[in-house]
């Protein structure tokens, strides 16, 4: 997308070029500004500011220019300021010590279309709205109560994937496509309470979630918003936004039908047969006021958050996770022993087993520590000035937090690029937001309220892929020669699909 951008700006360059060399208040506008003691900021040019200092991987773009100036680097995108922090000790200080001032979520036009207007968690304002839909969800969605009604989904969904795997005899399987629909099976029937079967299906979701990363030039230089209507992207989003609701309309009326079918009998209902929707629909009874009201798009937009939280981030996750056991035998050989010893022959192993899986805990915390779900997590803005760091920021001023980078940093992790999953065995280090060094998550108020539902179901997919099976790329090819490219939208992905060669440990 950000190619596309650059082709199309290319015709301009001459202009921007002329306005550089004769326009000294261009090149040095920022030493007008009223607050003076900025982070350190590379060189712009006019009109696109440091746009093209941004690559194909941004995390890998952002991470140089704070080696080069700093672990605060102040960049223009556009005509928007833009705080990029790259350690741990910035992160601690944007996610606790000033978790308000820096709580709140830029506007943004593509999740804002996708979203209902940014109704949801994820990229809804901070305030009293965002505090309202949070705590529905927390409460209703998310609790380890709530989490633990779906532990039967999940199991199910896991053994059909092994059996999905088991039936490809030792052929070349497409991992990374199984992992999406396996994840995609247990969203939809917590969401919806059936699974939606069907290319098509999968395939607005791959779309919706792309979407979500994708970089719309109008949101920075707003007198080039037409360039996001040439390229075609204004058009994708609008009608991914209408097939995506015609979708969770047609839901809502089966889940309202069926509900006004039994009204005033729930005696047939328990924790383990409530979906989201049904979740959510008697929350809506119960929190409309005159502050706050639970509508339709407001339920729709929290089933969206849950999709784009839900199955893209927690499939390449575990695509990731055996990646690197293909290439580091000694750490799967070790991971299927201790699997295997306390399985005890069982078919399968259930979420009951995982907590003594103190080795399975390391190699996922490894696998988010160098492949962080959302290298830049999402962005967020300041509400109000601050100083931070003994630096001068803006009301405005948008913030990344680059925790792909923070999670590769050699000043915190020994041996940072190498996988190697002990180094959690003996160490605090958790993923939910209270150490600043690991942020797969964030942390902080604007934190994923879903990590739990997200880990169970990597813990749970991840132990029995390895106990079932072992894993070796084709063609004769080593694990070590895998190939680990990436390509980031808002979630890292492998850049080419993850085809392995299955044979049963049994």
């Amino acid at each position: 997308m950000f190619l596309s951008f650059c082709l199309l700006l290319f015709p301009l360059i001459p202009v921007i070029l002329v306005l550089y060399l004769f326009t000294p208040f261009a090149r040095f506008s920022s030493a007008s500004k009223t607050h003076k003691n900025q982070p350190p900021s590379p060189r712009k040019l006019p009109i696109i500011g440091n746009l093209h200092k941004i690559g194909l991987n941004p995390h890998r773009s952002l991470l140089a220019l704070t080696q080069k100036h700093g672990p605060l680097v102040l960049i223009q995108l556009g005509r928007v300021p833009v705080l990029v922090a790259s350690s741990a000790e910035a992160a601690h200080e944007i996610l606790k010590t000033h978790d308000v001032i820096f709580a709140s979520r830029p506007k943004l036009s593509i999740p804002n279309a996708l979203t209902y207007g940014s109704k949801d968690i994820a990229f809804s304002p901070y305030g009293e709205y965002w505090r309202q839909v949070r705590s529905i969800a927390v409460l209703g969605l998310l609790s380890s109560r709530r989490v633990q009604s779906f532990q039967r989904v999940r199991e199910e969904e896991t053994c059909l994937m092994i059996d999905k795997i088991g039936e490809s005899c030792g052929s070349i399987v497409d991992l990374g496509e199984l992992l999406t629909i396996f994840t995609n099976n247990v969203v939809c029937r917590v969401a919806f309470g059936r699974k939606f079967h069907g290319v098509k299906f999968n395939d607005l979701l791959k779309r919706f979630t792309y979407l979500l990363g994708a970089f719309s030039v109008g949101n920075y230089i707003p007198w080039l918003s037409w360039v996001d209507r040439f390229n075609g992207l204004e058009a994708r989003t609008k009608n991914i936004a209408v097939e995506f609701d015609e979708v969770l309309e047609s839901v809502l009326e089966e889940h309202i039908s069926k509900k006004r079918a039994v009204e005033g009998d729930v005696s047939g209902e328990n924790e383990e047969g409530q979906d989201l929707v049904n979740i959510l629909i008697d929350a809506q009874r119960e929190h409309t006021t005159t502050s706050f009201t639970l509508d339709k798009d407001v339920i729709k937009a929290a089933i969206m958050d849950i999709f784009a939280a839900g199955t893209d981030t927690t499939s390449t996750a575990i695509e990731w996770a055996i990646s690197e056991l293909i290439r580091h035998p000694r750490v799967m050989k070790r991971l299927q022993k201790e699997v295997t010893e306390i399985a005890q022959g069982k078919s399968m192993i259930s979420e009951e087993d995982l907590e003594k899986m103190h080795y399975l805990h390391a190699v996922i915390k490894e696998t988010l520590r160098l492949h962080t779900p959302l290298p830049l997590l999402i962005s967020r803005q300041s509400t109000e000035y601050v100083k931070l760091m003994g630096y001068d920021i803006p009301a405005g001023t948008q913030v990344i937090i680059n925790a792909w980078a923070i999670g590769r940093d050699p000043s915190l992790w020994e041996e940072a690029e190498k996988f190697w999953p002990e180094r959690f065995l003996k160490s605090s280090i958790d993923y939910k937001g209270m150490h600043f060094e690991f942020l797969p998550f964030g942390a902080g108020r604007r934190g994923c309220p879903g990590i739990q539902f997200a880990i169970v179901i990597n813990e749970l997919a991840l132990a029995n892929l390895v106990y079932k099976y072992d894993f070796a790329v084709p063609d004769d090819m080593r694990g070590d020669e895998l190939d680990m490219s990436e390509i980031t939208g808002l979630t890292l992905h492998r850049k080419s699909a993850l085809l392995v060669v299955a044979t049963s440990c049994f």
